[in-house]
């Protein structure tokens, strides 16, 4: 069985990936010793079984509070095979920095999910994906969780594999500051709003 952590920063819309991932198969619990909660749903994708865990929602892994020390700590016991983490389109910056953290830290294959893609549009900011995928050198999929835009493309399970089975093979933590100078130089989000 497949173990995807859904990571993100808090009100990203990551409970609603999560729940068009699972559906009504769903277990909500308290992490052992605490009053945080996390939700825990099966699904079949490509035909694989496949847990996912809806992370308490974490703008870092320097904890500030129980639900970001929780956090941490799902993403140390747990061992995925994959992380999907979730940022809000309209918020690049803000939510790349906790997609750095975990690349920088965690061996773990990992997949952006930029959802509110239409809020993003709606608002006049442009993404160049092509160009972000490929300073990242991982998937980057837009969706909007709401109506269900672009989840089918997220849980694309050849493109889950191909992720799992690419693990380890660069080393992104040399690049960290070379992807975010590049991300700026070559304008990968454009604000028409200035």
């Amino acid at each position: 069985m497949f173990k995807i952590l859904l990571m993100g920063n808090p009100n990203v819309g990551k409970s609603v990936v999560f729940s068009r991932l699972t559906g009504t198969n769903v277990v909500v619990s308290n992490y052992p010793g605490t009053t945080v909660d996390y939700t825990k749903g099966y699904t079949k994708i490509g035909g694989e079984e496949v847990e996912v865990i809806d992370v308490p929602g974490t703008f870092s892994l320097e904890p500030k509070d129980v639900a970001e020390e929780i956090a941490l700590r799902m993403l140390k016991e747990e061992k995925p095979d994959l992380i999907i983490d979730v940022i809000d389109a309209t918020k690049l910056e803000r939510g790349l920095y906790l997609a750095f953290e975990i690349m920088e830290r965690f061996d773990y294959p990992l997949i952006i999910d930029l959802n509110m893609w239409d809020v993003a549009v709606s608002k006049g900011i442009e993404i160049d994906l092509k160009k972000l995928r490929e300073i990242l050198g991982i998937p980057v999929i837009p969706t909007v969780a709401i109506s269900g835009e672009g989840i089918k493309e997220l849980a694309d399970m050849e493109r889950i594999k191909k992720v799992i089975m690419n693990k380890g093979k660069k080393s992104m933590n040399e690049h960290l500051r070379e992807i975010l100078r590049r991300i700026k130089d070559e304008e990968v989000v454009k604000d028409k709003d200035g």
